[in-house]
């Protein structure tokens, strides 16, 4: 315990005082102090200016991390016949139909993301209390539902990451790892930004982008400097 104790008083003297940080100057303080003894995932925390309440307010998308995400992706895919067969040949962790549905019922849900073609809406809709919560529900909005299945699943495995903005208008992501080079986390945080800023939905008013904030697992959080965040 003293030696857990020792580290987050190290970790909290090193971010005391600092806020507002550049891109670049929040990616070194957090690699600095990610000393878990595991490769920690970089978290970004964005506050936006909408009510996600009203859906001229809601902000959700995906957007291709240049460096990837660092982490193993499972995917579960809805479908059959030729399109079940690509989904495998594209690496699908998990491909199914009715059998697939019983097992999600059933409370085993060992999958990151979940893609479905058009056809299998039906079924995977009976699973919208399951799924949604989790934010696991198939979407055309983020190309979740869709006869590409093979792109799809290799754009999930590929460092794809979806976001949505919660209740109080905040969004969350994975944008890395903490032994990822800084220029490709900062290229990384950069690019998940600026896909947020390009959903900025029509009912946004005022501010739209509010607090941008990074940590790592284990770590304390740094607000950056939003201009820093938006520039490439």
């Amino acid at each position: 315990m003293a030696k857990i104790a020792k580290r987050v008083k190290a970790a909290r003297e090193a971010f005391a005082g600092k806020d507002n940080l550049t891109v670049e100057d929040a990616v070194a303080l957090i690699k600095a102090n990610a000393t878990a003894k595991f490769d920690e995932t970089v978290e970004i925390a964005m506050n936006l200016g909408v009510d996600p309440r009203h859906a001229d307010q809601m902000v959700r998308g995906v957007v291709t991390l240049p460096n990837g995400t660092g982490k193993t992706v499972r995917v579960a895919v809805f479908a059959r016949g030729p399109k079940a067969d690509e989904a495998k040949a594209a690496g699908a962790d998990i491909v199914g139909a009715e059998d697939l549905m019983e097992t999600i019922q059933s409370g085993k849900i060992e999958f990151d993301r979940c893609i479905a073609t058009p056809d299998m809406m039906p079924i995977v809709g009976r699973l919208g209390k399951i799924l949604g919560p989790r934010n696991l529900m198939p979407n055309p909005k983020v190309g979740t539902v869709t006869m590409d299945v093979a792109q799809a699943v290799e754009s999930a495995k590929g460092g794809q990451v979806q976001f949505k903005a919660e209740k109080a208008g905040v969004i969350h992501a994975g944008v890395g790892k903490a032994s990822f080079d800084a220029a490709k986390l900062a290229e990384n945080i950069r690019a998940f930004v600026d896909a947020v800023a390009k959903a900025k939905p029509s009912g946004a008013k005022g501010a739209y982008m509010k607090k941008v904030s990074l940590s790592s697992t284990m770590g304390q959080g740094v607000s950056v400097d939003v201009t820093s965040a938006t520039q490439g």
